[in-house]
């Protein structure tokens, strides 16, 4: 690494400097609340452990560890040191007690994963090392950490074996589906929990111009000097707001089979929490620990879920969500007229020439 921070092969390289560390910060403080909430539900639930204790025995989890150790670089001070040293960084400011193994696979497609059910591993590929600076580096190292922090990679090894499983079942109609349905749920999940570790890498880096950089360059190539971070994220909003009903419908097909959001949008999502107020306090140090994850309110968390999707729907500009809060809005409003027009109705005195109420009617002939 340069000292004077100047630019060596093609590549940013920065000065190491002092980052904030985060002592017993649990993973609450960075997850996004459908990530959380989900999180949450499952760490409460009775017997979660042990059911998926006993399904590692049909998780590849063995044969995964097996293959990396066998057929990649392990990360570490003789290996990779670099990337050894921002991974122990990265454990040192989000306050993890057991550095993860982490291994580099020759694979040119730029990708990284956190898996495993009773300890995470860390996967890069050739292809991310090469592509990105350190600092842009050691924001996804950082995401990855807080995945392990999150316990996201258990659900990342299920969601692995059960996409593999629905290929083997495809010629059974019903097991298909079934499984095609979890899979589904746990891909949406999943995506949300991406957003959460992206807050982590931010706040393992510390430096978001280096996170915007990385998942330009993900999308985009080394190309820096191409591409400009306001047009990217003016990208974002584009996508968001352009076309009709049926653009909406399209997106919806695009994303589904995706364990990631798109790009553009996780780079407006970090932006916008880095510019929030939850993101400053953080900084400061008013931050959830871990020893009051026990005392966390599943029924809170599930209604921080449920207010942040209505947010999202009523804040975002997609024709379909739009559709979907003003036919929301219309039918509260119908509501209200309905519900204050059966009042008055039942609340108006009667008309001066009717019988009274407990009178019954005369007939015209005696």
């Amino acid at each position: 690494m340069s000292d004077d921070g100047h630019e060596q092969n093609g590549q940013e390289r920065v000065p190491s400097r002092q980052r904030r560390r985060f002592p017993g910060i649990s993973s609450r403080a960075y997850e996004h609340p459908a990530d959380r909430s989900a999180l949450v539900a499952l760490r409460r639930l009775s017997g979660f452990d042990t059911v998926f204790k006993a399904l590692s025995g049909l998780l590849p989890e063995r044969s995964l560890r097996l293959l990396f150790l066998s057929d990649s670089v392990r990360v570490s001070e003789q290996q990779f040191s670099h990337l050894n040293d921002m991974l122990r960084d990265a454990c040192y400011v989000l306050d993890l007690e057991k550095v993860p193994p982490m291994y580099v696979t020759q694979d040119p497609q730029p990708n990284a994963m956190c898996i495993g059910l009773d300890e995470p591993i860390i996967v890069v590929t050739t292809g991310l090392v090469e592509l990105l600076d350190e600092e842009e580096m050691r924001a996804v190292v950082g995401h990855e950490a807080g995945h392990a922090l999150s316990g996201h990679a258990v659900y990342r090894t299920i969601l692995l074996f059960l996409t593999n499983l629905a290929l083997k079942v495809a010629w059974i109609p019903l097991g298909n589906l079934a499984i095609l349905a979890i899979v589904t749920a746990l891909r949406e999940w999943f995506r949300k929990s991406e957003l959460s570790a992206d807050r982590a890498g931010l706040l393992v880096g510390q430096d978001l111009r280096a996170s915007m950089r990385g998942l330009m360059k993900i999308a985009g190539g080394n190309h820096l000097h191409e591409m400009n971070v306001d047009a990217f994220l003016q990208q974002a909003e584009e996508y968001e707001a352009g076309g009709d009903l049926r653009d909406s419908v399209l997106k919806i097909l695009n994303v589904l089979p995706r364990s990631h959001p798109f790009t553009t949008v996780r780079a407006a999502e970090l932006k916008k929490w880095a510019e929030s107020r939850d993101y400053q306090r953080i900084m400061d140090g008013h931050y959830p620990r871990r020893t009051e994850d026990k005392d966390t309110s599943v029924g809170d968390s599930f209604k921080e879920s449920a207010a942040s999707y209505a947010d999202d729907v009523k804040s975002s500009k997609d024709p379909l969500m739009k559709l979907v809060s003003d036919i929301a809005g219309g039918a509260g409003g119908l509501g209200g007229r309905v519900r204050r027009g059966f009042d008055g109705f039942t609340s108006a005195p009667p008309p001066k020439d009717a019988p009274p109420r407990d009178t019954p009617p005369q007939d015209d002939e005696a």
